[in-house]
């Protein structure tokens, strides 16, 4: 095994490692990468119903109770 050729590969390896950085700070400094997602996560009919049921629940369960 050549080290001088293990070497070789590895600072070429490094060059392009090092030009994929640069280009994901470029993109980030100009604003045209987001990270992460924007807006609300859509829901499933389930989950609406689930939602809605507890959204009902928790004014009646906070009202007073008529005194006999």
């Amino acid at each position: 095994m050549d080290l001088y050729e293990v070497i070789r590969e590895l600072r070429e390896e490094l060059g392009k490692v090092d030009l994929a950085i640069e280009s994901l700070q470029e993109m980030i400094r100009t604003g045209t990468l987001t990270l992460g997602r924007r807006g609300r996560k859509s829901m499933v009919e389930e989950e609406r119903r689930m939602v809605s049921g507890r959204v009902k629940k928790h004014p009646m369960s906070r009202r007073k109770k008529p005194r006999s």
